[in-house]
């Protein structure tokens, strides 16, 4: 595709004097070849792409994105299954993508019952070096890996992995019948890597005391859109600072919301998918966006936002409940799971994403990484309990701690490990409840 987008300026040399005598494929002649098509019936893609191709006269033609935007529905019962996994450093994201029989008995009953994934392949992939070893040039300088299945997932040999499928999205970005699959990995003796945080989750949640709770996760998932050419915030003055907060938290304006059109189509895009994406808004500085997954149930949580992710710079603050709390007398549940956290402070700072001590200062609405702390209507604390819930007595908990890059199946895991299936010593829960002065 570059070859084709950017010649060799010898390929140039040998053609252009033909090209000077040949007619050129004109935006309307490509445009009714595409009509041609479309007249046969099919449902169109909603999925639009913007590339543009650049001649050697200088006209320019949409064929990249007319290409990228064909509805090849009416031709073929293929689809593309695009499967993901997260790589090796446990937040970045991994994809390929592979062609199916769209009318296989795998994918009729996906389409009839999106919870059949036993039929779906595996994918082997095969590491060719250590990756833990990054590659040096002769002047040292650290140079970035020579390839793209180099996921930083081996440990001291070539090993292969087994992507296992766990669920199944609508693809917004091919259109049509294509999809998204989420997946985990292991060895090829079934054993879990490292990364794959999952795996626990879901052990966890198919205790059968976890499945009776019924536990409900709503993210808050928070990010920061950069400019593309001085890697600087977007709405921010290149090598400077905007204004005060104040005006930015839920802005409406030029001058107060930016990157509202990305913010919106990552929206629109997650509802296509079938994301359990249920709002989105401006953050308290220019650039910065938070959209909510939830209500989640169990391990869907980590799969919907790991599927709806962007980088981001902010938290990820998570809501949860179970169905104890959710009911009468609920509030002296939460009382007790945050004692519990409280009990379990280090633990869930531990696992709760990368460079959080930035962030968790005690200023800035945020609790001190170092103290547990709880309260209602709070957000200088750990844990946050919304003044509906202390007036209705039920309700739900906010755990105001994990960063953006935490791991959500990590998080959404964790929490029920701690308030549903951990219990505290006699020591301990009597030392806890004289600091939080809580009646347990």
């Amino acid at each position: 595709m570059a070859q084709i987008l950017a010649p060799s300026a010898q390929w140039q040399m040998g053609i252009s004097k033909r090209l000077a005598d040949a007619t050129p494929l004109t935006t309307k002649m490509w445009g009714s070849l595409v009509l041609k098509q479309n007249k046969k019936g099919s449902v169109k893609s909603s999925a639009k792409f913007g590339v543009f191709a650049v001649k050697s006269d200088n006209s320019t033609i949409n064929r990249l994105e007319q290409m990228l935007n064909l509805d090849v529905t009416p031709y073929t019962d293929k689809i593309i299954a695009e499967y993901i996994w997260i790589g090796g450093s446990g937040i970045d994201v991994r994809s390929k993508s592979r062609v199916h029989d769209a009318y296989s008995s795998f994918f009729l009953s996906f389409f009839l019952f999106p919870g059949l994934l036993q039929e779906l392949l595996c994918i082997h992939f095969f590491y060719a070096v250590m990756i833990l070893r990054p590659y040096q040039s002769q002047s040292n300088t650290l140079l970035s890996f020579p390839s793209g299945t180099m996921t930083a997932q081996v440990l001291d040999r070539p090993l292969e992995k087994i992507v296992n499928p766990q669920a199944i999205f609508k693809d917004p970005f091919r259109g049509g019948n294509n999809i998204l699959v989420i997946c985990d990995t292991y060895t090829p003796a079934g054993e879990p890597i490292p990364t794959n945080k999952r795996y626990r989750a879901a052990q966890i949640f198919s205790d059968p005391k976890v499945t009776a709770e019924i536990p409900w996760y709503g993210i808050e998932q928070e990010y920061t859109l950069l400019q593309t050419n001085v890697k600087w915030p977007l709405g921010w003055p290149a090598g400077g600072y905007p204004g005060p907060q104040g005006p930015y938290y839920c802005g409406v304006g030029a001058d107060k919301s930016f990157g509202r059109d990305i913010s919106d189509a990552h929206y629109k895009a997650c509802l296509y998918a079938g994301i359990n994406i249920s709002g989105t808004n401006g953050e308290v500085m220019p650039g910065q966006w938070e959209f909510q997954v939830g209500p989640s149930v169990g391990i869907e949580a980590g799969d919907h936002i790991w599927c709806a992710r962007v980088t981001g710079t902010a938290q990820d603050a998570t809501n949860y409940s179970t169905k104890s709390m959710r009911e009468e007398g609920g509030f002296e549940v939460i009382k007790k799971a945050i004692f519990n956290l409280s009990l379990r402070h280090k633990e869930h700072i531990s696992a709760y994403g990368e460079g959080n001590e930035r962030r968790l200062t005690g200023k800035h609405e945020t609790a001190s990484i170092d103290t547990f702390s709880w309260g209602v209507a709070n957000r200088g604390c750990s844990i946050r309990v919304g003044r509906d819930t202390e007036k209705n007595g039920k309700g739900y908990l906010e755990d105001r701690r994990p960063a953006s890059n935490m791991d959500p199946y990590v998080v959404t895991s964790l929490l029920a490990e701690t308030t549903i299936l951990w219990e505290p010593t006699l020591e301990a829960e009597a030392l806890a409840a004289q600091k939080l002065s809580l009646k347990v």
